[in-house]
C-alpha cells in the first residue's frame, strides 16, 4: 500500500491548503510519483493539487460516498504512486453537523490508518502551540499525530521559541514557515479562485508553495513518517462496467457508443474526478467541451452533463455566446438527457442577474448575500434521467445565488435532511439542482444516465 500523509489543521485558515499542495509539489519534484487527495466536498483545492503532481485530484467524502467507500476510493486514486498526501477540511475533528465524526478529516485518517501531520498558525503564539497540540493529539487515541508543521512563523526568535515549547510535548516539529506573500492564492465569493481562471498565476504560486516547503520542511522525516503507515486492506474501487460498456460499439446491441458531452473551462471547473471514469465504464465516449468558446456541442453529443462553477462571474460570455446556447435548447427540447448541478442549473435557466441564458427551464437566476452552505439527503421524487423515484443520495449545496422558478416546473429532489423541502427541476430529459452529488456512492446513476443517452 502507499506511504501515505494526512494534513490537519486545528480550524480553518492555518494554512492546510498552502502546506499540502507545497508538499505534493516539492514530492513531485524530487521523482515521487505523488497521488493527491481532498477530505470533503471542496472542487477548487483539488484543482491546485493537480497542478503540483500531474494527476487528478480527488475527493474523499465520507457523508456523501459513506466511511466504507474511502479506504477503496483512496485505494483507486493511488494506485501505482509511490506517496499519497491528503489534505484535511475545516479542523481535524471538524465533520458533518450533529453527526459527530462523520466526513472529518479524523474520522478519514483513521479509515485510512494513515499518520496526521498538524499544521498551526503560530502567528499570534508562543507556549500556547505547545498546550494546543497537546490537546489535539491526545483527544482521540485513534488518530497519530506525528507531527507538526509551524506555520506563519515571523522570525528566528519566534521560531525558537515555538521549538522549545514543542520539546515536553512529543510530537515532533517538522517544519517551520515563514508568512510568504507570493504564496497566497486569491479569493472570491465561495474561496479560491479556480486554477483553471488562473493557469499561468497558478503555475507560479504551486511553484512557490513547493519551494517553500521545502526549504522549510524536513522532507526525508515526512517521507518517514508516511512510509510509517501500516497496511491498509482495501481493494481499489473500480467504476463498474454498465450493460453497454465496451469499445467502440454497445457490446449488446452493436449500436455506437453515446456522446456525452461534458461541460468545462474556466465557468465550469467543479466535477469530481471519478465521474467521467464511470461514464466511460458505463459505455460512453466523454468529451469535454468550453461553453465560453466552443460555438458547438461536441460531434454526435447525445446527452449532456453541466456540473458547477461560477457562471455568475461569466455571465456576458455565457450569454455572448448564442450559438452554443441554441444548440444546448435544442438538445435539451430533443428530450435527450441532461444532468445539470448548481452552476449547470444557473445555465439552463432563463436569465441569470437579467442576462439571458439557455432558456430550458422557466426559472431566473440571480446573485443573493446569502451562502447556502451544507451537507443533504434527498430523496428522488419521480423516475428521470439520473435515478428512479424514491432513490435516496446524499450531497452538498455551496452557492450564493437564488432562482426563481416559473409554474409548472416538476421538482427534481425532496430534501429531507437537515430540512424538509423540494429542490430542483425535471423536465423530460433535463435533470437539473443546485445539490452537488458524487456518483461513486450510487454508480447506477451514471449506468442510467448512459444508458438513456445511448437510447
Amino acid at each position: 500500500m502507499v506511504a501515505r500523509l494526512v494534513i490537519a489543521a486545528p480550524a480553518s485558515g492555518s494554512g492546510k491548503t498552502t502546506v499540502a499542495t507545497g508538499l505534493m509539489a516539492a514530492f513531485a519534484r524530487s521523482g515521487l510519483a505523488v497521488s493527491p487527495h481532498k477530505v470533503g466536498p471542496d472542487y477548487i483545492d483539488p484543482g491546485y493539487h493537480a497542478l503540483a503532481t500531474g494527476r487528478p485530484g480527488r475527493n474523499l467524502d465520507a457523508y456523501m460516498c459513506g466511511p466504507e467507500l474511502m479506504a477503496p476510493l483512496f485505494a483507486h486514486g493511488s494506485r501505482g504512486c509511490d506517496l499519497a498526501v491528503v489534505e484535511g477540511v475545516m479542523g481535524l475533528y471538524d465533520g458533518a453537523s450533529g453527526l459527530g465524526e462523520l466526513a472529518s478529516t479524523a474520522q478519514v485518517a483513521k479509515l485510512l490508518r494513515a499518520p496526521v501531520v498538524l499544521v498551526v498558525d503560530a502567528s499570534s503564539q508562543s507556549r500556547s502551540v505547545a498546550a494546543l497540540v497537546h490537546g489535539f493529539a491526545s483527544w482521540d487515541p485513534q488518530v497519530r499525530i506525528g507531527g507538526v508543521i509551524l506555520n506563519k512563523v515571523g522570525s528566528d526568535r519566534h521560531e525558537a521559541l515555538l521549538r522549545e515549547a514543542m520539546e515536553d510535548v512529543g510530537v515532533p516539529v517538522l517544519g517551520a514557515l515563514r508568512r510568504a506573500p507570493q504564496v497566497d492564492t486569491p479569493s472570491r465569493h465561495l474561496g479560491l479562485v479556480p486554477v483553471a481562471e488562473r493557469r499561468t498565476d497558478a503555475v507560479d504560486a504551486v511553484a512557490a508553495m513547493g519551494e517553500q516547503v521545502r526549504a522549510g520542511c524536513d522532507l526525508e522525516a515526512l517521507l518517514a513518517l508516511a512510509r510509517s503507515a501500516p497496511p491498509l486492506d482495501a481493494q481499489p474501487w473500480e467504476p463498474a462496467p454498465g450493460p453497454s460498456s465496451g469499445t467502440g460499439t454497445d457490446s449488446g446491441t452493436g449500436t455506437r457508443r453515446p456522446v456525452i458531452a461534458v461541460a468545462g473551462g474556466s465557468a465550469f471547473t467543479f466535477s469530481y474526478a471519478e465521474h467521467p471514469e464511470l461514464l466511460a465504464a458505463a459505455g460512453a465516449d466523454v468529451v469535454t467541451f468550453d461553453p465560453l468558446k466552443d460555438e458547438q456541442l461536441p460531434d454526435g453529443t447525445s446527452g449532456l452533463v453541466i456540473g458547477g462553477g461560477f457562471p455568475e462571474v461569466y455571465a456576458a460570455e455565457l450569454s455572448a455566446n448564442e450559438r452554443l446556447r441554441e444548440a444546448v435548447t435544442e438538445l435539451a427540447r430533443s428530450g435527450a438527457p441532461v444532468a445539470a448541478e448548481c452552476a449547470g442549473l444557473l445555465y439552463l435557466a432563463r436569465t441569470l442577474d437579467g442576462l439571458p441564458m439557455c432558456g430550458v427551464l422557466d426559472a431566473d437566476a440571480r446573485m443573493s448575500g446569502r451562502l447556502t452552505l451544507g451537507y443533504r439527503e434527498a430523496v428522488a421524487v419521480a423516475d428521470n434521467s439520473l435515478a428512479v423515484a424514491g432513490t435516496r443520495l446524499r450531497g452538498h449545496e455551496f452557492h450564493r445565488t437564488v432562482i426563481e422558478p416559473g409554474a409548472g416546473e416538476d421538482p427534481a429532489w425532496g430534501v429531507v435532511h437537515p430540512e424538509r423541502r423540494v429542490e430542483g427541476f425535471v423536465r423530460r430529459g433535463v435533470h437539473a439542482s443546485y445539490l452537488h452529488t458524487h456518483w461513486a456512492a450510487r454508480p447506477e446513476v451514471a449506468h442510467r444516465f448512459a444508458g438513456a443517452c445511448a437510447r
